[in-house]
């Protein structure tokens, strides 16, 4: 085969140019990072829990949610509603600057239709109580203040579907396991999802001197600006309708008993994705259920997720797409429950914004003077009545703007289980001592 003929000069020039790029300060350079100078965060939560006439009696649970239920308008907010299951619209803030490590004041210029003024002050949480170090009390049902080794079981179910699964459920034998195996059988998909907390060095809303809730039919769009000691001037964003508050999700149950039990909900337009778990038991025995394809309790899901795990976790089948507005819990997983509640959550998109912009020229420092994330959800909780047949649901009505639901300041009544604080003690009496 006869050589092709390259010549000389262009051989030379090309190789002059990768030499010349390779060498560029333009080329395989590392930007230079400096993180921003403030951070700012902001929850927004619709919580919604079923309507006095939606509920079955089932006592304690039922009680419980009967009275959620009726607490509207009642109140004063507090930090960390967001993190509740109290109905209504929530709303958590928080700031913080390089240059006030040990904490500032500030003041947020909030648009009018959020209902709550012209601003709201944002201030350092309050000096959390020393615990005490006295000791506990002995445990009046052991001997010596040992606790008794637990009986019962705990049986985990998974997928939507009208019969139970090949290899369902997982099950934990309670008087045989240690430690370790609670941890392998609870273990499932959590993040630490950055998000406002009341941590040392912020400043945040509500607060000690401004508890307003939400008001019926507010919305957060429009320009907000932070101001404050140490903050930057220019620390001012605008919030459109993806970030608004999420109308409330509304689950409707249909069936039970011997049959399967469909939970339907109508479309959310602003929701990426959508997630259900469900607890019930009775003496010696709590069952769990997600909608997840895969074995998963669903602890770590109900809360905010990022876009990241959102998009992860859609991929692998653990979180249902925004096409699906129903999914089956299997027969008679809850027939014998003495009570049984399912929780539902949307995620909404969050909103990740860093001033000024990352410059094209990467022999420019990219000094970030701040950065803002919105994260929105809407959640909400529907007691199940699955030992006998639930009475027709009645249709899904399209989204309508959420008229908003006030709420007491209150302590989550969920159980006191991974990412359920409080739930323990609703589901003592159903599960034994």
């Amino acid at each position: 085969m006869q050589a092709r003929y390259r010549p000389a000069h262009l051989t030379t020039l090309a190789s002059a140019m990768l030499l010349a790029l390779g060498s560029s300060p333009a080329i395989g350079q590392t930007q230079a990072v400096r993180p921003p100078v403030a951070q700012y965060w902001m929850d927004v939560a619709t919580v919604r829990v079923a309507d006095r006439d939606e509920l079955p009696n089932l006592g304690a649970l039922g009680g419980m949610a009967a009275g959620m239920a009726g607490m509207k308008g009642m109140g004063e907010a507090s930090f960390g509603a967001t993190k509740g299951m109290m109905p209504g619209r929530w709303l958590d803030i928080a700031v913080a600057t390089q240059r006030k490590p040990a904490g500032t004041t500030a003041t947020q210029t909030i648009p009018a239709g959020l209902g709550l003024g012209v601003s709201l002050p944002l201030l350092p949480p309050e000096p959390v109580a020393a615990k005490s170090n006295l000791p506990r009390s002995q445990d009046r049902d052991s001997e010596d203040g040992v606790p008794e080794q637990p009986k019962g079981r705990i049986l985990l179910y998974w997928g939507c579907g009208d019969t139970v699964r090949a290899g369902q459920p997982k099950v934990l034998d309670l008087a045989n396991a240690k430690p370790e195996d609670y941890a392998q059988f609870m273990r499932g998909r959590a993040t630490r999802e950055r998000g406002a907390t009341a941590a040392p060095g912020h400043a945040i809303w509500p607060n000690a001197q401004s508890q307003q809730q939400v008001p019926k039919g507010a919305s957060l769009q429009g320009e907000h600006k932070v101001s404050g000691d140490g903050l930057p001037a220019n620390l001012q964003f605008s919030i459109g309708q993806v970030q608004d508050f999420m109308p409330p999700l509304v689950l409707r149950a249909q069936g039970g008993g011997a049959n399967a039990t469909t939970i339907a909900w109508a479309d959310q337009p602003q929701a990426r994705a959508y997630f259900l778990n469900a607890m019930g038991g009775n003496d010696g025995e709590m069952v769990l259920w997600s909608s997840s394809e895969t074995p998963e309790p669903g602890w770590g899901l109900m809360d905010y997720l990022s876009t990241p795990n959102l998009d992860l976790w859609l991929a692998d089948k653990t979180l249902l797409p925004t096409s699906q507005t129903q999914c089956a819990i299997p027969a008679g997983i809850f027939a014998k429950a003495q009570g049984a509640l399912v929780r539902g959550i949307a995620y909404g998109q969050e909103l990740n914004l860093i001033h000024p912009p990352r410059p094209t020229d990467r022999r420019v420092a990219w000094a970030q003077e701040w950065s803002a994330r919105v994260r929105v959800k809407s959640v909400a909780m529907l007691p199940l009545n699955d030992g006998a047949p639930q009475r027709p649901a009645p249709e899904v009505p399209a989204v309508k703007p959420d008229k908003g639901e006030g709420a007491p300041e209150q302590k989550s009544l969920l159980p006191v289980l991974p990412g359920h604080p409080g739930v323990g003690e609703a589901l003592k009496g159903l599960f034994g001592r």
